[in-house]
């Protein structure tokens, strides 16, 4: 019991709980105790959590879920988290509590706030959460792994970066092939299920592509699995070869491999790309809570690592526009890439392990 305790919150997401573990991977190894509080969602993805990480399941409760009844008991179910937070914590104290968003963050972080103890929070969007917005101007440390993020007036962010799998770091600053006259490689990814908007428009626009470029184009297109039979015959009908799944395991090598990547802008896809250093041209989610997703892509944008398209624009004719201006450009290409490289944070673990042990530090 002489080591300090961690105590990381988190809800049930991967964007919220792949950060979380890595911090804790990252904790353990420096000699603390991690405990971990989430819901029943968010334990589905524990299992990567180093084994000696305790794992309190608490019980979810939001507004944006269930009827009429299940809302109305909502601020009853937090306050009975809230309430047994602050009993575990004078049983076992915290040396620090991280939250990393999400409903079943709450409790821990209100704990954290009533006894005073040394608290952060990490955002992965551009764009904080709800959670995470109500607890910002109530932590010692904000950080942020999307940068630039928007913040309420009168709170200071700190850029660590979203932390990323040890395959991506494995890949990070792999040297760039810029453009040319051999065979290139285009990776088209849009989240875990794919999107069905870049199923619908993508291949048309690569097969608007010159004749020159298609003849050294290989691509890599992650669809849902409803629409991989339709976005395999149109591959097929404009005669290029595509490998069209609906998941990639070894994305990290793909893009490792791509002169440049189409992808929608979630934070990990962001992360992953800005770490790798790769030109992108980024499709939002038009659907995402507070926009978020264009939030994630300003940075990128802004260093001239990628080029935005809004849903509402995206359009065979002007992607095809974009693809070729990259593709047949290889100095512009090449210092996107440079760019793209220059924004990413292969250390966001380590400047998240360097907060925890300064609030510990100060609190001692």
């Amino acid at each position: 019991m002489g080591q300090p305790l961690l105590l990381i919150a988190a809800g049930g997401t991967g964007g919220h709980m792949f950060p979380a573990q890595a911090l804790a991977e990252a904790m353990v190894r420096r000699g603390w105790r991690v405990k971990l509080s989430t819901d029943a969602r968010g334990a589905r993805y524990a299992g990567g959590f180093p084994h000696v990480v305790e794992i309190d399941q608490v019980s979810s409760a939001t507004f944006a879920r269930g009827g009429a009844l299940a809302r109305a008991l909502v601020p009853a179910r937090i306050a009975a988290g809230v309430a047994s937070a602050v009993v575990g914590f004078l049983r076992d104290r915290p040396a620090v509590v991280v939250g990393f968003g999400g409903y079943p963050s709450i409790p821990a972080l209100s704990a954290a706030v009533a006894l005073r103890l040394p608290r952060m929070i990490h955002e992965q969007n551009g764009v904080l959460g709800r959670v995470n917005r109500l607890f910002a101007p109530r932590v010692d440390a904000v950080c942020c792994g999307t940068w630039p993020t928007d913040l309420p007036e009168g709170v200071e962010g700190y850029y660590t970066g979203n932390p990323v799998r040890a395959a991506v770091l494995e890949r990070a600053a792999a040297p760039y092939i810029a453009p040319g006259d051999y065979p290139m490689s285009l990776v088209v990814i849009g989240g875990s299920q794919g999107a069905r908007i870049l199923s619908d428009v993508v291949p048309e626009a690569i097969a608007r592509l010159p004749r020159e470029i298609l003849a050294n184009l290989r691509i890599a297109h992650q669809a849902r699995e409803e629409d991989v039979a339709r976005v395999t015959e149109a591959y097929d009908r404009a005669g290029l070869l595509a490998e069209v799944k609906t998941f990639f395991t070894d994305i990290p090598r793909r893009l490792s491999e791509a002169q440049l990547v189409i992808s929608r802008s979630g934070a990990s896809s962001v992360a992953d790309i800005s770490i790798i250093g790769r030109p992108a041209i980024l499709v939002p989610f038009a659907a995402a809570t507070a926009d978020h997703q264009t939030a994630n892509a300003r940075g990128l944008v802004e260093a001239e690592a990628a080029i935005l398209i809004p849903e509402s624009a995206l359009d065979p004719g002007s992607l095809s526009e974009h693809i070729a201006a990259v593709l047949s450009q290889p100095e512009a290409a090449r210092q996107m890439a440079r760019n793209a490289l220059a924004h990413g944070r292969p250390d966001a673990t380590e400047r998240l392990v360097e907060v925890v042990e300064h609030l510990a530090r100060k609190e001692t």
